[in-house]
């Protein structure tokens, strides 16, 4: 059976306001040469799916910008390949005006191109979620079961803070989804947690979708998920996942990839499952006599004349000579200026620190600095 995939570009940027001021929360950079739509895109392509639409709303040029024809994740083809659908394709969703901010309404906004699509089965995945997964085996679960839908989860020890932000399954020895609970604010200990991955057929997705647009409803997880009317099944998970939440949880998971090899393993360094993003062809990174380099993640491109220590750094950044950067994160083409010292500081594309500034924040507060900003 042939399969689609569907990406939510815009659902969470509301999330890391911060760094989508200029971009979609999917484009955002992750790990000193991805944007987190890599995963997404890259989980499709190991698992054979080569027809994937991305559903954006705003601030796509970023996100137009990185996937360009689609050539860097064999996407770039005359039948199927990767198309960006712009805002507003059908009345629907928000009356047509205002953003789509549920999965029900996205999809809801391109019910005729979900018609157009040539396949059995259709993928469903957010555009942020920061893993490594075995889509094929899903696929390959789903179609096994006969389900209606198949949802990825992870067993976690939730607090009631996490419990708020998520959605728990209940399930029993087969895998069939008995209860569903949409953000609980008294529940703990290990729960099967959606990661926002699901398998649908078509058919079934078509059926939904007719029938919320008739009731008018809005959420895909309280009005058709948690009314659980279909056969409905998990697909765990077990390796690593995260989605920033905050500021703080997108500096605290580029941080425990300086910490975990665990962590790095299971997203890069899985068997025939490689993470791809755009080439850019850069210099090697020039570590100047005198540099000083520990526990890091460097791109191409770069300049390091100073001391870099448990920091994550993209293309083209430039450390002067007796600048000390610790526990921070560089966008693309930062320039720290000689003598400066940063200590937990997340810097967006194109900034300028001056000579001798000294800047610090903390790892629950990181100090961000919007982009082309000098200092």
């Amino acid at each position: 059976m042939s399969t689609a995939g569907i990406i939510f570009a815009n659902l969470h940027d509301r999330n890391v306001p911060e760094l989508t001021r200029w971009r979609t929360m999917c484009s955002v950079p992750f790990a000193c040469r991805y944007r987190l739509i890599d995963f997404a895109l890259s989980n499709m392509i190991n698992s054979g799916i080569t027809n994937v639409n991305i559903i954006t709303n705003q601030n796509y040029q970023s996100l137009s910008d990185h996937i360009g024809s689609g050539k860097d994740w064999d996407l770039a083809r005359r039948s199927g390949g990767i198309k960006i659908l712009a805002p507003y394709m059908t009345a629907f969703a928000n009356n047509g005006l205002a953003p789509r901010s549920s999965r029900l309404e996205a999809l809801k906004s391109i019910t005729g191109s979900i018609y157009d699509m040539n396949c059995d089965n259709i993928v469903l995945c957010d555009g942020d979620g920061i893993c490594n997964v075995d889509i094929a085996g899903m696929i390959a679960q789903h179609e096994k079961t006969k389900a209606d839908m198949t949802l990825a989860v992870k067993s976690i020890n939730i607090t009631p803070e996490l419990a708020a932000k998520s959605i728990v399954y209940t399930s029993n020895e087969d895998g069939l989804i008995t209860d569903v609970l949409v953000r609980p604010h008294d529940i703990t200990g290990i729960q099967d947690v959606g990661i926002n991955i699901m398998v649908v057929s078509k058919r079934y997705l078509q059926i939904i979708l007719h029938d919320a647009i008739a009731r008018g409803c809005t959420s895909l997880s309280l009005d058709i998920i948690a009314k659980n009317e279909g056969k409905y099944m998990i697909f765990r998970h077990d390796d690593f996942y995260a989605s920033p939440t905050s500021m703080e949880s997108y500096y605290m998971t580029n941080m425990q990839l300086l910490e975990s090899s665990e962590a790095r393993n299971s997203l890069f360094n899985v068997k025939g499952r490689s993470i791809y993003t755009k080439i850019r062809n850069s210099a090697p990174t020039n570590y100047v006599s005198g540099s000083k380099v520990v526990n890091s993640l460097i791109a191409d491109g770069c300049v390091i004349e100073g001391t870099v220590e448990n920091c994550i750094i993209f293309r083209g950044v430039k450390i002067g000579k007796g600048a000390v950067v610790k526990n921070s994160i560089l966008f693309q083409d930062t320039y720290v200026c000689p003598n400066a010292k940063l200590d937990a500081v997340i810097t967006d594309k194109n900034v300028v620190i001056r000579d001798g500034r000294c800047l610090s924040g903390y790892k629950t507060m990181p100090f961000y600095i919007e982009k082309g900003k000098m200092i």
